[in-house]
């Protein structure tokens, strides 16, 4: 029987999907948006949401169970004081999977943008940059 056993094992022991989730939620607080696999973006908004519900409560309490996750000062810092303030009045849903349509070239798999919902300021510059202007021509 399979009682509590939810979630992906993505091919791997318990103790490296644990270290592995570990890693791509540091990335993901360091860099706001990671370029992963299908599979392993989809498991890592599971994991990055119960980090924003943390950051949320911004407690010492909730700040220390973020660093034996996050495993960097740096990013618990930049968790509750950038990131989680950006959520406030969000009930949920802080994460958001994008698939590529354009599979990984060595083996095939199928690629996602795993990224948060509010993205900060640099993001938001180099997507309305990225975006071309419509001119009118008389």
């Amino acid at each position: 029987m399979r009682h509590r056993k939810a979630g992906r094992k993505l091919g791997r022991t318990w103790e490296h999907r644990k270290a592995l989730m570990k890693n791509m939620a540091r990335s993901l607080v360091e860099h706001e948006r990671i370029r992963t696999t299908e599979a392993k973006a989809k498991e890592l908004s599971i994991f990055a949401d119960k980090l924003i519900t943390m950051a949320l409560q911004d407690t010492l309490h909730a700040r220390r169970q973020a660093f034996t996750v996050l495993g960097s000062h740096h990013s618990v810092k930049k968790l509750f004081d950038e990131i989680g303030p950006r959520f406030k009045e969000v009930p949920g849903g802080y994460t958001r999977v994008v698939k590529f349509g354009i599979p990984r070239v060595g083996d095939s798999a199928s690629m996602a943008l795993i990224e948060f919902t509010r993205l900060s300021d640099k993001f938001a510059e180099t997507t309305d940059a990225a975006a071309p202007e419509a001119t009118e021509e008389a």
